[in-house]
């Protein structure tokens, strides 16, 4: 039973696949019964994502998961907030003439992201990842014929379709509010998610998946028991300009090949 929701919260749950709203649900009990007020007044403030995203991330399958790659917040702007972690709204091509489009350089994390997956393709020397380097890839990616995938929600789809739940560790951003604090108030919220996907996982007899932890936000989940039974994949947030040399990462999403057109 929902009743206990406020009706916009509750409202949010209609697009989130019905595999995961019993887990869901369990979650926002334990967020209401740590912090009673937390949810009707998020309810009554501004808060990003808007248009019924806050529960975008949980559109798939719970059985499909496999990758749950945790990032902090939402992008603090209401065209780049989705619900769903690092894919800003406001992108649309992901290339431009002389590199990276001006919507992905401006969303740091997608832009470092997104050289780290060219770095671990060979596209691109870690050393050399700018200037006529890049220009030179976005040349390639954009020719006719080019397997290059051309548009942020082809990103999307090629990290779902790896089995990838794209999740801030709070689902919210509030101008008036710091995310360390709303973090704090979604922590009983992720470790429902967590101990949901353990159980089902342990269920289907298979492997737990592997959480994907950037930055410290993200990292404050190893505070919770349910995480010490995941494997893990730790870095640094993107927007540190060292992730993209991270070879962690080079060696766990290389093999992906998510800029490449699925197929």
């Amino acid at each position: 039973m929902t009743d206990f929701l406020p009706a916009s919260i509750r409202a949010a749950l209609d697009g989130v696949h019905a595999s995961w709203l019993p887990i869901l649900e369990r979650g926002l009990h334990a967020v209401a019964q740590a912090n009673p007020a937390y949810l009707s007044d998020l309810a009554a403030s501004d808060y990003l994502p808007t248009e019924g995203r806050l529960f975008a991330a949980f559109s798939q399958p719970l059985g499909a998961v496999r990758y749950v790659l945790v990032g902090e917040g939402p992008y603090p702007r209401a065209a780049s907030a989705t619900g769903v972690c690092f894919m800003d709204g406001a992108v649309g091509s992901l290339w431009s003439e002389k590199g990276l489009s001006k919507q992905v350089n401006r969303a740091t994390s997608l832009r470092n992201f997104m050289k780290m997956l060219l770095v671990a393709d060979g596209q691109l020397a870690v050393d050399s990842t700018t200037g006529d380097a890049m220009s030179g890839v976005a040349q390639q990616a954009q020719m006719q014929g080019s397997a290059a995938i051309q548009q942020l929600a082809d990103l999307q789809a090629n990290m779902v379709g790896q089995g990838f739940l794209l999740l801030n560790a709070s689902l919210v951003f509030r101008a008036d509010v710091p995310p360390v604090k709303d973090a704090k108030a979604w922590q009983p919220f992720m470790q429902a998610v967590l101990t949901g996907l353990a159980e089902a996982a342990e269920d289907r007899g298979q492997a737990l998946p592997t959480l994907v932890l950037w930055g410290k936000i993200a990292e404050r989940l190893n505070a919770y028991p349910i995480t010490a039974r995941f494997p893990k994949a730790v870095a640094e947030h993107p927007y540190n300009l060292s992730f993209i040399g991270n070879a962690g990462m080079q060696a766990l999403f290389g093999p992906m090949q998510l800029l490449k057109r699925a197929g």
